[in-house]
C-alpha cells in the first residue's frame, strides 16, 4: 500500500482546504457561521475525493490554521481543537467508507458519520465543561442544537456535490488500459 499523496490529492486538499478557510469568513459576515458550519461543507465533501489519510489530515489542519490566522474558531474555549478532532474523524471515516464501497449512496455513510461526529464533539464539550466547571448539560445542549441547521445543509449539499465521484480506492487493479489503435 502506497501512503504517498498523489498530485491530484494534493490539489483537491488545497482547493477544498482553501474553500474551508474562506467560507466561514463569508458566513460570519452575515453572522451565520456558527449555525451553518461552513467549514464542514468542503472538508466533508473532500472525503469523497481523496484517501482517508489525506482527508483526515486536511480536516485536522484547517480548523487549527483558521483559528491561528482569523481567530475563528477560537482556541479558548478550545473550539478549534474540538473541530479539528471532529472533522478529522468524520473525513477519515467517510473517505474510508467511500474507498471501500465507492458505489454506495453517499447519504448512507454521511448521515451516521455526521451524527457520530457531532456526538464526539458534544462529548468533548462535556469533558471541557466539567474541567472548567461550566454547566455541562447546558453546554452540550447548545452544541447539539446549534449545529442542526449546518448538519441538514451538509446532508443536502454534499451528496449533490459528490454524485458520480470516482472511487478513491488505492488498491485498484493494475490492469493496463485498453488502447484503440484506430480500429
Amino acid at each position: 500500500m502506497n501512503d504517498r499523496l498523489t498530485a491530484r490529492e494534493l490539489a483537491y486538499c488545497g482547493l477544498f482546504g482553501a474553500t474551508a478557510l474562506l467560507l466561514p469568513v463569508l458566513f460570519h459576515l452575515v453572522h451565520l457561521g456558527h449555525v451553518f458550519l461552513p467549514m464542514y461543507l468542503p472538508l466533508v465533501a473532500l472525503a469523497f475525493y481523496v484517501s482517508p489519510v489525506a482527508a483526515a489530515s486536511t480536516a485536522f489542519i484547517v480548523p487549527l490554521l483558521s483559528g491561528a490566522v482569523t481567530g475563528m474558531p477560537p482556541f479558548f474555549p478550545p473550539v478549534a481543537a474540538f473541530m479539528a478532532l471532529e472533522l478529522s474523524f468524520m473525513a477519515g471515516v467517510l473517505s474510508a467508507i467511500h474507498t471501500r464501497w465507492p458505489r454506495q449512496n453517499p447519504l448512507l455513510s454521511l448521515l451516521p458519520t455526521l451524527l457520530f461526529g457531532r456526538v464526539v464533539y458534544v462529548l468533548l464539550v462535556v469533558l471541557f465543561s466539567r474541567i472548567v466547571e461550566l454547566p455541562e448539560k447546558f453546554m452540550a445542549g447548545l452544541s447539539l442544537l446549534g449545529a442542526w441547521p449546518g448538519l441538514i445543509l451538509i446532508a443536502v449539499a454534499v451528496p449533490t456535490l459528490v454524485r458520480g465521484v470516482p472511487s478513491t480506492n488505492h488498491n485498484r487493479s493494475k490492469e493496463k488500459p485498453e488502447v484503440n489503435h484506430g480500429q
